[in-house]
């Protein structure tokens, strides 16, 4: 068991919030550490929307961090359904109990006079066995009760279904559970809330409406490359900067799955590691699977890696058009407008002569060098021709 962090003071102002989170390894721009700050004094919950790997989830663990707090965590998913996120009952732990005190219930009953009387005597008793020793806390409900103070994380809340974030809704405003066999429970501790949403699918307003609300996008390349620099990740700065133009020129190829920061700094350790001195195209092809996750995204940042290594690159013929269509071409055809061999046109012309063809070329087989007279046809040949096939009969 992680030795629980004493909770230290809350933050004091933006600046405070921002170099906390600094000294933590996260690096907040000014709107995330002024809604952080905000969480922290109006004791409203934080909803943070964006693409994959920008940094969400991580915000919620450097929270806990600065903060002292301990972080219970709540991951969404279709089909999730309250008994997972809030509470449920220990049936085991109720049929226990029952068979151990088999023999005080029948002292209750046993000078019951018929069956009806016994049954309204073990209702009276039936709220013994549906307290709060009988649930069992899913992470909603042990953030609300938890006598210490927590950061509740409920990850990417988009991918649950409309039906749990119905439920969320209590809590994200009241900070209490309202349990029918129980009833309402309220926060001991308030926690800081903070849920992450990736876009899959629409929240709801009321939930929007519950939340200080911040959009995580990508980073421009300066802060990103500050980030990589505060991670260690080895890399030269020299290195680094470039690798960071090409990651935000692969986040332009409209990819199904685009590169996250934490993938970018993945990629900077393995380029570290393999103790690469210099970015081509062939050593980030071969690393490419690091920030790039399906087989359609690889091929299409392959092909796009050689200019964005070397914009001047000519793309290779096995990833071009290629000549390989078996016409034996000679010529090397230049891209860049200089002759790059014998003009074709003033080929073909100085061919186009007369008499540069000797008899053979008829495919007679001989050559006019033999003495053998070309053969010459009748002019009357043809007339004949035409006037014998007039002269036949068309059947009826």
């Amino acid at each position: 068991m992680t030795e629980q962090a004493a909770p230290v003071a809350e933050f004091s102002d933006v600046e405070d919030t921002r170099t906390r989170f600094r000294d933590a390894g996260y690096l907040a721009d000014d709107r995330l550490a002024t809604t952080v700050f905000l969480l922290s004094r109006l004791d409203k919950p934080v909803l943070l929307e964006g693409p994959a790997g920008v940094g969400k989830t991580q915000l919620a663990t450097s929270l806990a961090e600065v903060t002292g707090r301990r972080l219970i965590r709540l991951q969404c998913y279709e089909g999730q359904d309250e008994t997972k996120a809030l509470y449920e009952w220990d049936y085991g732990k109720q049929m226990l109990y029952t068979q151990i005190l088999r023999e005080k219930i029948g002292q209750v009953v046993e000078d019951a006079a018929d069956l009806q009387e016994a049954v309204e005597r073990i209702a009276q008793q039936d709220s013994i066995f549906f307290s709060e020793r009988f649930l069992a806390a899913r992470p909603l409900l042990e953030a609300i009760t938890s006598e210490e103070p927590v950061v509740l994380l409920i990850d990417e809340v988009d991918r649950a279904d409309e039906a749990l974030e119905a439920v969320l809704l209590e809590l994200l405003s009241e900070f209490q559970i309202s349990i029918p066999e129980v009833g309402t429970i309220r926060a001991k501790t308030l926690p800081y809330v903070v849920l992450t949403s990736n876009n899959t699918r629409d929240l709801s307003a009321a939930l929007k409406r519950r939340c200080l609300h911040l959009f995580l996008d990508y980073p421009e390349a300066d802060r990103e490359l500050e980030i990589i620099r505060s991670k260690d990740t080895g890399l030269s700065e020299a290195l680094a900067t470039r690798l960071v133009e090409i990651v935000r020129g692969l986040r332009d190829l409209e990819l199904r799955k685009s590169p996250s920061i934490s993938e970018t700094i993945d990629w900077a350790r393995t380029l570290a590691v393999l103790g690469v001195e210099e970015l081509t195209a062939d050593v980030l092809s071969a690393t490419l699977n690091v920030v790039v996750k399906y087989e359609r995204d690889l091929e299409k940042a392959r092909r796009a890696l050689p200019g964005m290594v070397d914009p001047n690159a000519t793309v290779p013929d096995s990833l071009g058009h290629g000549h390989g269509h078996g016409h034996g071409h000679d010529a090397d055809h230049a891209h860049d407008g200089t002759d790059a061999g014998p003009d074709g046109r003033a080929v073909r012309a100085a061919k186009d002569q007369p008499g540069r063809h000797d008899a053979a070329y008829a495919g007679n087989g001989r050559s006019s060098e033999e003495g053998r007279p070309p053969k010459v046809v009748p002019t009357g040949q043809g007339e004949r021709s035409f006037a014998a096939r007039s002269a036949r009969k068309r059947p009826v």
